[in-house]
């Protein structure tokens, strides 16, 4: 069914109306830009974990740890985007490689703290140290202040989200 031909909508707006409307970015239009820039940033780091034989999530977990040190299982896993049953299973993953430990804590028992061994560490470190470098090399098709911009308005779209959802 065609709109009626004074609707407004039906007609495509030309001149100084379209120019104005062409910096205009909508919500919808930057999360569908944000989704496929991830999904992109993605599988470009993905050949960077392939050599090293990890996952993903076990990737995260792993860096997670490099950075902020020992933590309980149940922290790990909201840190790194993973359900209590998938840290879980990523943690046993890592356990049986020999890359991580899980003791428990010395003052709650019902606690699991998992930490880096040394072959953990030596692993995630280069591994980081070549994702790092990776993406890096990427950030340069933008300027530093392009860098800062984009960085602080994802960090406000973000936030505005958390605070909005359920």
């Amino acid at each position: 069914m065609q709109a009626p031909a004074d609707s407004k909508a039906a007609r495509p707006k030309s001149g100084k109306a379209a120019k104005a409307d062409q910096g205009k970015v909508s919500g919808t239009q930057l999360w569908l830009v944000l989704i496929k820039a991830y999904h992109s940033l993605l599988g470009f780091t993905e050949h960077t974990l392939k050599d090293s034989g990890l996952g993903e999530s076990e990737f995260r977990i792993l860096e997670a740890l490099l950075h902020k040190g020992p933590m309980p299982v149940n922290v790990i896993g909201p840190k790194v985007f993973l359900t209590p049953g998938s840290i879980s299973v990523a943690v046993d993953r890592l356990l049986k490689r020999g890359l991580v430990t899980r003791t428990g804590s010395p003052t709650d028992r019902r606690v699991r703290v998992v930490d880096l061994t040394p072959a953990g560490r030596k692993l995630i470190e280069r591994v980081f140290a070549a994702h790092a470098a990776q993406v890096d090399e990427l950030g340069h098709v933008l300027s530093a202040k392009e860098r800062r911009q984009i960085a602080r308005g994802l960090k406000a779209f973000g936030k505005a989200a958390a605070h909005h959802a359920p």
